[in-house]
């Protein structure tokens, strides 16, 4: 027979406080009114299992916090490739950030590197699975610019790929 409980819950059934993430939590299964129900208790709270409880047993309280979303490596080269089709000027910068992440992920490998007459840089890459050959210009960013990039374009694909 399977049973279904709920989660640990929000607040301490003995003091009404809020469990706090990453606290040991008591909990313990009672029978009421023919349900079983799951009660939390923090450890002010707990002063032993209740008369009426089938178990107890310790948990840790969970951070609420929400877990960043996984852009798969996949979905950063569709995109990388969707911009690399377009040559818009205005994406230079985040053509190359996302180039920079590829090649962190071994997802783009560099051939190389050029500079035309006019001394602007271009990296050279391909992708790992024979893609390209790819350019993309050197943007000369500095970290803080990098990191922006990096969150504006996080942002913009979990709100399309994901």
């Amino acid at each position: 027979m399977d049973y279904q409980l709920k989660p640990i819950g929000k607040t301490c059934a003995g003091t009404g406080e809020p469990l706090e993430p990453g606290s040991t939590c008591h909990s313990v299964l009672v029978e009421r009114d023919g349900q079983l129900l799951r009660l939390d208790y923090s450890d002010e709270g707990w002063s032993g299992a209740p008369e009426d409880s089938i178990g107890e047993w310790l948990a840790i309280v969970a951070d609420e916090t929400p877990k960043p979303k996984v852009i798969d490596t996949e979905g950063l080269m569709r995109y990388f490739e969707q911009f690399c089709e377009d040559p818009n000027p205005a994406h230079d910068r985040m053509r190359y950030v996302l180039a920079l992440l590829l090649l962190q992920k071994r997802r783009l490998r560099l051939e190389g590197s050029r500079t035309d007459e006019d001394d602007n840089e271009f990296l050279q890459v391909i992708g790992s699975k024979s893609e390209g050959p790819f350019e993309i210009a050197d943007q000369d960013l500095d970290e803080k610019e990098i990191l922006s990039l990096q969150a504006a374009l996080t942002t913009q694909l979990e709100a399309e790929l994901i």
